[in-house]
């Protein structure tokens, strides 16, 4: 009877330790990606590269998508989520909030030099300083390149969005912000360059009326980021298979194409420094 009893318990220990295992230690990694676009597009972009890592790490990936960029910074800072790809900025404020607790791996070609547009369908702006009394779409407001670096760049042009402008309102992704300014919600918006190209590309955006007028100077912006306490391991397995990405194999083709890179390089911490000046300058992050 006691031996019974003793089995049991020790059995109900053991099931009780195996579901109190992070996910790692069960073999999945649990990744996510800033919603810089619909949903539905970025698990269609996410999906050969995460059967791709599964081959790459042995383990099972598992794609979440999140609610807003936020939740993606508290996913990773709370030990919901292994992996995230953030913006520049978001990565800035992962870092914070975790007090130096995340590591950014690796960041395609482009991150290096990487640029916002302004556009607009009025015939009447074609500078900066025009938007003066119109009213303005950014992006998300912890987005880099369709918020931060687009507000930082207007700062630099002496125009203060909440005191020069009509009216600035927030899309909440990159696609939104396009189909805001095509629509005639407002007059102007600012996005990422990469978004826009793909939707000009894809012949989603009639360019007969919805153009650039401006295009910001370049700076660092995507990455892909972890938890400093993954495994050393698995991060080497990981970065391994990003930079062994080649465009001249079907596979790896298919993923950058999708992912909007030549190639994927390291990255580190400090080369985010400046959007950190940028977002304690531009009031959205503490000093």
């Amino acid at each position: 009877m006691m031996k019974r009893t003793f089995l049991r318990a020790a059995g109900a220990l053991a099931l009780g330790t195996l579901f109190s295992l992070p996910a790692l230690a069960q073999g999945v990694l649990r990744v996510s990606a800033i919603p810089d676009e619909a949903p539905t597009e970025l698990q269609r972009k996410f999906k050969p590269l995460g059967e791709y890592l599964e081959k790459k790490t042995g383990m099972k990936v598992e794609f979440t998508p999140v609610t807003d960029y936020a939740a993606s910074v508290e996913g990773l800072v709370n030990k919901k989520l292994d992996m995230v790809w953030f913006g520049g900025f978001t990565f800035v404020q992962a870092k914070e909030r975790s007090k130096g607790q995340v590591v950014p791996l690796v960041q395609r070609l482009e991150d290096e030099k990487f640029r916002s547009v302004f556009i607009t369908t009025s015939p009447s702006i074609t500078k900066l300083d025009d938007l003066k009394g119109k009213t303005l779409s950014f992006g998300s407001e912890s987005s880099t390149s369709g918020h931060l670096m687009p507000r930082s760049f207007l700062l630099g042009a002496k125009i203060d969005p909440d005191s020069d402008l009509k009216r600035v309102a927030y899309s909440g992704a990159h696609d939104a912000t396009v189909a805001a300014v095509a629509g005639g919600k407002v007059d102007a918006g600012a996005l990422n360059i990469s978004v826009w190209e793909k939707l000009v590309g894809e012949k989603k955006v009639d360019t007969s009326k919805v153009r650039v007028f401006y295009t910001t100077p370049a700076y660092y912006d995507y990455n892909w980021t972890v938890r400093a306490d993954m495994p050393a391991e698995l991060k080497k397995k990981i970065t391994d298979a990003f930079l062994a990405l080649d465009a001249s194999t079907p596979e790896g083709k298919e993923i950058l194409a999708l992912q909007r890179a030549t190639k994927f390089v390291p990255t580190k911490a400090e080369n985010y420094a400046a959007i950190e000046a940028a977002a304690k300058s531009a009031g959205l992050l503490k000093k």
